[in-house]
């Protein structure tokens, strides 16, 4: 069988060789024209004057478009229209585009967009969170409030209190592959787009509204990114729009593709965040009650602001039973670029506000961070050690259908509406009162404890800072609990199309777009596995709306999970059809599809011959599969329900050493443990939890953004933002994965993995401040990015 496999990605000879293929990689006509936009320099003001014509002189340019140019709607927002393709008179940030240059080349096209001169009436620019709440700009009303239990009265009550804050950083992507799109015209005014995007659906909706068309005369293909990390869920809407504008307006192709410090000064980030806390606890750390205030910098538009928000929120909790919680968030509006996804969506910021209070109640105590988080851990689910039973086996695990308030909500009723869903009495329920009926995280933990030799780290770390004045170490062990669905309940579904051929080739497609993370090649597995064949037998094609419309965006961790049952539903429903065929015709109902073969009674086939004779007896080999996630219903507005179908869970053990003299410091030894359930392939899985972990680590150490008091982005290239390099890499770094299979019916009972693996860098940050400890008294506070400066700024605060 091929699920469960460690076989290598796909597209890995392609990429090592340099022959996988980009947008930017794809042939185009000789008659190509290059665009550029022509940016905004201040970060809040009007434009009273635009001078361009210079810009229409300069060699190569055929034409300069402004807002009032266009000829349909100016908008690339994927919520509610408030984020123009072109300014429409007043400028919001440092970086947004204002025209947009045509031209016979890439160079000719930027050279000539910085041609332009704008005169502005510039106004005081809100860049920080602290401008924002001084200015009440916000997003929605007023703060979005969720509570379970009296907070104030377990608080008031409470045995022990502490109050503090957390202060993180935003991140940038960094994909190797930049923004780009390509846009050819077709016959009758129709629209191909070659995008490198997560969303191919969003891509041609946006594209149809800017040429005054409808969906069905664009068409999206994305064959594959050079990474995404959300950030090419919604920032990719620009460049696609403003090709295929240009290529109606010209009638002849269009590219464009941002350079670096383009594509840093223009796109979204993770959003950065203070979180503030009230925490009541009792004398063994547990917590009685407690109070976040999350204060979330959106930048200038909407984007996916709200969700991302309230992701967060919803992972306030992380591993943690919280008697009593209220959470309250602050959607700010800044003049900075607009905010967007950002792999972990939220998840990571929300998870490291409790992190902070857990380690704060242990350094307050005296006591081993661990230990008092391991006290206020969910209980652990009957049968959690993993010993339920095996893999599903490989003819059943069909979609189960959902229950019929589910049902109600994924054919897209509002997530606000219908009733909030009840958790079972006496269930352990999250501050949103969802039933935690998966936990593993004691067995989990008690595992790693124990590979990773935790406590007798710990004593040897002891030991070390006793002995050394100026390296000091450190030791973290951390837990993730993430959950798993879109939180928009109807982006829960997805869609494939499968055809097998005379010859027994299969042809695949599906809605989930690759960017490295080996959706593909788990797909494929999953369709070789339904037929018996091997994965040479199938043919992975890319994502095209062509094929397969209405798709969702690949995230949200979701899309093995999505378009893996998807692809199954067709590749079984094509199967089903053959074995009955064959049992008709051999007169038996024993048929069996295994090793490139199919067994019919007695007699043996290839599994080519099958098809060939299916074929000539008229039997349908082409289907199409669909797929909703079951038992997911979500009130938003009340913050109750079961937004997710279920946990992914891991943790995390970090070693570090700081230089007390400079601020330097390494990580030294990581040892993870992941839960994926039944892995669809270990060795991709691997490499995600690998990946995500260092991503995550450099969010908390290294990755600076830093605007200066014009709005300005300072750190806009390689020479400036820091992300991980290979030395930054732990010396030793021990990844497993956790024996066990996924409670709910997934596909073949796996678990998503995209971004659970990055929260597991929060280790990290915890290991800094482990190691900042030992140098004084008071606690550390430290936030994130820890860089070298941060660290000696908390270290001189730790001394006196």
């Amino acid at each position: 069988m091929t699920v469960a496999k460690p076989l290598p990605h796909d597209a890995a000879p392609l990429h090592v060789t340099g022959q996988a293929r980009y947008v930017d990689d794809i042939p185009v006509p000789a008659n190509c024209l290059h665009l550029a936009f022509g940016l905004s320099t201040v970060a809040r003001g009007e434009v009273t004057a635009i001078e361009l014509d210079a810009v229409r002189r300069a060699p190569g340019v055929v034409a300069v478009l402004t807002a009032d140019d266009l000829p349909f709607a100016n908008d690339v927002s994927p919520s509610v229209h408030d984020e123009p393709l072109l300014a429409t008179g007043t400028v919001h940030y440092v970086g947004q585009p204002i025209f947009l240059v045509v031209a016979e080349t890439h160079l000719a096209a930027r050279k000539a967009a910085r041609l332009g001169k704008i005169d502005y009436a510039e106004r005081p620019a809100i860049l920080t969170i602290e401008d924002a709440l001084a200015a009440d700009s916000r997003f929605e009303d007023g703060p979005i409030v969720w509570s379970k239990g009296d907070a104030a009265a377990a608080l008031a009550g409470a045995k022990n209190r502490l109050q503090g804050s957390i202060t993180m950083g935003g991140q940038e992507h960094f994909y190797l592959e930049g923004q780009a799109a390509l846009a050819l015209p077709q016959e009758a005014g129709d629209m191909l787009v070659h995008s490198s995007t997560q969303h191919p659906t969003e891509i041609q909706h946006k594209v149809a509204e800017a040429i005054g068309a409808p969906m069905n005369a664009v068409r999206v293909e994305t064959r594959r990114m050079g990474g995404g990390f959300g950030g090419k869920e919604s920032q990719g809407n620009a460049l696609a729009v403003g090709c295929a504008v240009a290529a109606r307006l010209t009638g002849r192709p269009c590219k464009m593709r941002y350079d670096r410090d383009d594509d840093m000064i223009i796109t979204g980030k993770r959003h950065d965040f203070r979180i503030e806390y009230d925490v009541g606890y009792d004398d063994d750390g547990r917590i009685a009650g407690i109070e976040f205030r999350q204060y979330a910098r959106c930048g200038w538009a909407l984007d996916l602001s709200i969700p991302v928000a309230d992701r967060a929120m919803l992972h306030a909790d992380n591993a943690y039973n919280l008697p009593a919680a209220r959470i309250e968030s602050h959607r700010l509006k800044t003049n900075t670029q607009s905010a967007t996804a950002y792999r972990g969506f939220g998840g990571p910021q929300g998870m490291l506000g409790i992190e902070r209070v857990l380690d704060h109640i242990a350094h307050a105590m005296e006591r081993d961070p661990y230990d008092v988080r391991r006290a206020n851990f969910y209980a652990d689910a009957t049968g959690s050690a993993g010993a339920e039973a095996g893999p599903a086996p490989i003819n059943e695990g069909r979609p189960v259908p959902a229950d019929s308030d589910a049902d109600l909500t994924s054919r897209g009723a509002p997530a606000t509406a219908g009733r909030a869903p009840q958790p079972p009495k006496d269930a352990q329920t999250t501050p949103y009162h969802m039933a935690v009926e998966d936990f593993i995280l004691n067995h989990l933990c008690d595992r790693l404890e124990q590979t990773s030799d935790y406590r007798s780290r710990r004593k040897a770390v002891a030991e070390w800072n006793a002995q050394n004045e100026v390296l000091k170490k450190g030791i973290a062990l951390t837990p993730v609990k993430f959950g798993i669905s879109f939180t928009l309940t109807h982006l829960n579904q997805a869609g494939a199309l499968v055809h097998v051929y005379q010859d027994g080739s299969i042809h695949m497609n599906h809605g989930g777009t690759e960017m490295g993370q080996g959706l593909f090649q788990k797909v494929a597995q999953v369709a070789a596995a339904s037929f018996g064949v091997d994965l040479a037998s199938v043919k992975i094609t890319a994502t095209d709306t062509a094929k397969v419309p209405n798709t969702s965006a690949t995230a949200a961790s979701s899309g093995s999970d999505l378009n893996g049952m998807a692809v199954k539903a067709a590749c079984d429903t094509i199967r089903d059809r053959i074995a009955e065929f064959l049992g008709e015709r051999y007169q038996t109902r024993d048929v069996r599809f295994a090793d490139n073969r199919v067994e019919v009674g007695g007699e043996v086939l290839t599994f080519a011959e099958a098809v060939k004779l299916a074929y000539e007896n008229r039997v349908s080999l082409s289907a199409t599969g669909y797929y909703k996630t079951p038992k997911i219903e979500w009130n938003r507005v009340a913050g109750k329900g079961r937004p997710f179908y279920y946990f992914a869970y891991g943790a995390a053990v970090t070693e570090c050493v700081i230089d007390t003299l400079t601020g330097e410091n390494r990580i030294l030894r990581t040892d993870i443990l992941h839960d994926c359930g039944t892995s669809l392939n270990p060795a991709i899985d691997i490499g995600q939890i690998e990946g995500g972990y260092v991503q995550g680590a450099g969010w908390l150490t290294t990755e600076e953004l830093v605007w200066d008091d014009k709005g300005n982005l300072r750190t806009h290239a390689p020479s400036t933002y820091k992300i991980p390099a290979c030395s930054d890499r732990p010396d030793i770094f021990n990844v497993a994965l956790h024996d066990g299979r996924n409670r709910e019916d997934t596909i073949y009972r796996s678990k998503a993995v995209g971004e659970p693996p990055f929260m597991l860098g929060i280790s990290a940050l915890m290991a800094l401040s482990d190691a900042i400890a030992a140098c004084g008294d008071s606690y550390p506070a430290l936030d994130a990015p820890a860089t070298a400066e941060c660290i000696l700024t908390t270290l001189d605060r730790v001394k006196t």
